[in-house]
């Protein structure tokens, strides 16, 4: 059965080698590791591909370069249910990497003229372990978002281990961004892990408005938490900041008038009187009123009122009237 996935993994992964102009192919089988291929290719300059399954409910194409878009292949399907394979592109210039790209198979390649080699088979473990050691190079935004596309637990693995503490921040943000917006609810566990372990708010605040992104329920869940009980007010604010932005979560509304009437750092109420301008008027405004009117602390009823104005919302316009016939 094992040999029987196998081939037709390779069969699949074969069948994804997008469509290249302006450009010579030669195809090779994967042989040793990534690196050592690469070195025996020579030193350049060149493009050098291979394909990956992709993670699922990845919707749309990754066709456009830092120049544009060039559009797909003739006679490319509509993916509806979005790609299941993704090609990792890698140009080599006097020895080094000079680029690392992630489009779909579908896009139409151009390369310039320069030579392009197509590996077949490449394992994830492989593709995975070389992205890694590009992070501390010149390309890690892209070797962070490439592996974070690919499917399965390498990857899983792999963007664990970049969330160490030992990890530069930049490095660690960004994981924790696509963490959120592509690995699901792996990528919540390992978020979650982060919000209490880093030693960074600076980093905890990316945590936060990571896990806002998450398709997963207990992403949002993890941010109405942190809102209430985070042990940083910077963190606390942020959270709150982008619960306000997830206007359809019902409990929302009610951890960011929580924070305005009991948290205990003034800054964090003040920053929940602005998240309550931030929801949808027939939510924000008549809690804003409610502020205004009665919190005991001055300056958050100072704040509930230069909001309401800002709003130009009737209600707010009433209010505004009541109080000057006082």
């Amino acid at each position: 059965m094992k040999t029987l996935f196998l081939a037709l993994f390779a069969a699949t992964l074969a069948a994804q080698q997008p469509s290249v102009e302006n450009a010579k192919i030669e195809t090779r089988p994967f042989a040793g590791s990534l690196a050592s291929q690469f070195a025996q290719l020579g030193a350049g300059p060149f493009w050098v591909a291979y394909a990956e399954p992709m993670i699922p409910g990845r919707h749309g194409d990754m066709c456009c370069a830092d120049d544009g878009c060039r559009g797909y292949t003739s006679g490319a399907p509509v993916r509806l249910e979005g790609q299941t394979s993704l090609v990792v592109l890698v140009r080599i210039a006097a020895g080094l990497v000079d680029q690392i790209r992630v489009v779909s198979p579908d896009c139409k390649l151009d390369a310039g003229g320069l030579p392009f080699f197509w590996i077949n088979n490449v394992p994830p473990d492989a593709s995975v372990a070389w992205l890694k050691t590009q992070i501390n190079g010149q390309h890690p935004d892209r070797s962070i978002f490439a592996i974070s596309m690919h499917d399965g637990p390498a990857a899983d693995r792999a963007l664990g281990e970049l969330t160490a503490a030992t990890q530069p921040e930049r490095v660690r943000e960004k994981t924790a961004f696509w963490l959120g917006t592509s690995r699901g609810v792996n990528g919540v566990e390992a978020l979650k892990r982060m919000l209490a372990n880093d030693p960074s708010d600076r980093v905890r605040e990316q945590v936060v408005f990571a896990l806002s992104q998450s398709k997963d329920p207990a992403g949002i869940q993890t941010v109405i938490e942190t809102a209430r009980n985070d042990k940083s007010a910077h963190v606390r604010e942020k959270a709150l900041f982008w619960l306000a932005q997830k206007a359809g979560n019902k409990q929302a509304a009610e951890v960011i008038n929580n924070a305005v009437a009991n948290d205990a750092d003034r800054r964090v109420r003040e920053q929940a009187v602005f998240a309550l301008k931030q929801l949808p008027a027939e939510q924000g405004i008549p809690l804003l009123i409610g502020v205004a009117k009665n919190n005991p602390d001055p300056g958050v009823r100072k704040k509930a009122m230069f909001w309401l104005g800002q709003s130009n919302d009737p209600r707010a316009i009433e209010f505004f009237a009541q109080v000057l016939k006082q």
